[in-house]
């Protein structure tokens, strides 16, 4: 999913937990202190990869165990914490966002300005800031 388009919608695959880079992905930037991050850091033990982008880059969709997890008190589709993917050089290649439905983590999405990002980068390859609303 090169660009952010309501039209692009992951396809479905069976159920399986975040891998380890995309739940240090989602940390730093649910780590941010902003409107419903607390709510939402407590849905990552009940968040599934319920959906993966065609396009073959790594966007992920997620279900969030709503018997289990409440729902972030917060309006918007977007968090406000995003990210800025780092190439080894520094240089930014992409991006991260997280989208929301009803309060629940909902989508990982990782955008490119070239090629499609193949692989989550490291944590360490972020550059997390909060959007002004």
């Amino acid at each position: 999913m090169d660009n952010v388009n309501d039209q692009a919608k992951p396809g479905e695959i069976a159920p399986r937990p975040l891998s380890d880079t995309e739940r240090g992905v989602l940390e730093s930037l649910l780590a941010q202190d902003f409107d419903g991050a607390v709510a939402l850091r407590s849905q990552l033990p009940h968040a599934n990869v319920v959906g993966a982008c065609t396009c073959g880059c790594v966007t992920v969709a997620l279900a969030v165990d709503k018997e289990t997890a409440e729902p972030a008190a917060i309006g918007g589709r977007l968090i406000r914490a995003e990210a800025t993917i780092l190439d080894d050089m520094n240089e930014p290649i992409g991006g991260v966002i997280v989208f929301l439905r009803d309060g629940y983590l909902s989508m990982l999405e990782a955008y490119s300005y070239g090629d499609p990002i193949s692989a989550w980068p490291e944590p360490d390859r972020l550059n997390v800031f909060l959007r002004d609303v």
